[in-house]
């Protein structure tokens, strides 16, 4: 083997090594993350309220972020679990949770919104306009 194998083989796993602390997130379950915990035979599955528009206005700008990421996940997590239900004939305990999930994000989305409409200076107000609307 060249040096210069030697020392890509080294520089990749050093990049690949520095890059894990770049998540924000802990990747704790895996692809496990995509699948809510199983439910025990009778026990009912509870789910909180949506989000309500008021309720998000009171949040920071990086808290209504940070909560599109985790409702974000969320949904993508119900998704996975109603395509696996489905794929075995079965109906979802609790879909509704899919609705207020869907419903929460499109308030975050709404009130981010109005901040970058209220926001004076035009080119930042577009800016933000613009970074709403690829969420």
């Amino acid at each position: 083997m060249s040096l210069g194998t030697v020392l890509r083989a080294v520089y990749a796993r050093t990049l690949l090594h520095n890059a894990r602390f770049l998540s924000t997130t802990p990747c704790a379950r895996g692809l496990e993350d995509f699948f809510d915990t199983p439910v025990k035979e009778g026990e009912k599955v509870t789910a909180g309220r949506a989000w309500k528009a008021a309720d998000l206005r009171l949040k920071s700008w990086d808290d209504l972020h940070k909560l599109w990421y985790v409702l974000l996940k969320e949904h993508n997590m119900l998704k996975s679990e109603k395509d696996n239900y489905r794929a075995r004939g079965l109906v979802m305990p609790n879909g509704r949770r899919q609705t207020k999930v869907r419903k929460s994000m499109c308030r975050i989305k709404y009130v981010m919104y109005e901040r970058a409409r209220a926001e004076k200076d035009p080119v930042k107000a577009e800016q933000l306009k613009h970074f709403v609307n690829n969420l």
